[in-house]
């Protein structure tokens, strides 16, 4: 019950935000939510002894989220250079520098660089970002349910015992529908049933990689959940864990498509 009174109350914030909140406002709910995931990625990292330098992370990645242009790679060069000395004259142990630095950066590029690519998409039409949101919602309600009901099969048991194969199909059919429907009446731009099919799929598989990736991330950790700002769904990167990737799939299939 807590789960599903969660999502009725966030849902209608969100979409509010995505259609219409001016863009200083959407661009703060992000730079919200990617501090939130940072912190809570870091907590793991820390459970692991990485020691992650929190305050450069959560700066990098706020300021990788908001930015009006996309980053180049020298930037993130930079920063692991910056961070590998910074740790160096801190007076750390010289054998967590390492760790450190790339737990950090990991994390920004982790968690805020789906978000700078989630700008991307929302600034093509708001109708694309919220897709990627909706199908993610979708797919993880059917998986659960689904599961729940009638999984037998396990997915990945090493990363996640609860996920079933059922439920993944399950997952896979809602978005594809629910995807198929909704750009039937919002489509931004006209595309061929090929590439509606592909959007979604990707959408919704990247999702559930990202699900999993997460969860191997606690597993390795030995923590349930990253946190427990989310009644019935633990931590915000619990909830966001499988929408980082989809924003990363749709920026990519997007960019192709249009």
């Amino acid at each position: 019950m807590k789960r599903v009174l969660t999502a009725l109350l966030l849902i209608p914030v969100v979409t509010g935000v995505v259609f219409y909140a001016p863009l200083w406002a959407m661009l703060g709910v992000m730079a919200l939510a990617v501090l939130l995931c940072l912190h809570e990625f870091y907590e793991i990292a820390d459970a692991l002894r990485m020691r992650p330098f929190r305050l450069v992370g959560y700066a990098a990645g706020v300021l990788l989220a908001v930015s009006p242009k996309l980053p180049q790679p020298a930037f993130f060069v930079v920063l692991a250079a910056a961070l590998l000395l910074l740790s160096m004259q801190r007076g750390r142990a010289l054998e967590t520098s390492l760790p450190g630095v790339a737990s950090t950066l990991f994390g920004v590029i982790y968690i805020a660089g789906p978000f700078a690519l989630a700008r991307e998409i929302h600034a093509a039409s708001a109708h694309w970002l919220f897709l990627v949101l909706i199908l993610n919602w979708v797919g993880d309600g059917a998986a659960y349910y689904a599961g729940r009901a009638f999984g037998r099969h396990k997915l990945a048991p090493r990363v996640s015992p609860n996920k079933t194969w059922e439920g993944a199909i399950a997952s896979a059919v809602a978005a594809l529908s629910v995807g198929a429907a909704y750009l039937q009446y919002f489509q931004p731009a006209a595309l061929p049933l090929f590439e509606v099919v592909l959007l979604t799929a990707a959408i919704n598989v990247s999702g559930q990689f990202g699900d999993l990736a997460e969860s191997a991330l606690k597993r390795g950790a030995q923590v349930k959940d990253s946190g427990g700002i989310l009644p019935g769904h633990g931590g915000m990167l619990d909830r966001l864990d499988g929408v980082l990737f989809s924003f990363v799939a749709a920026y990519i299939c997007l960019t192709w498509m249009l």
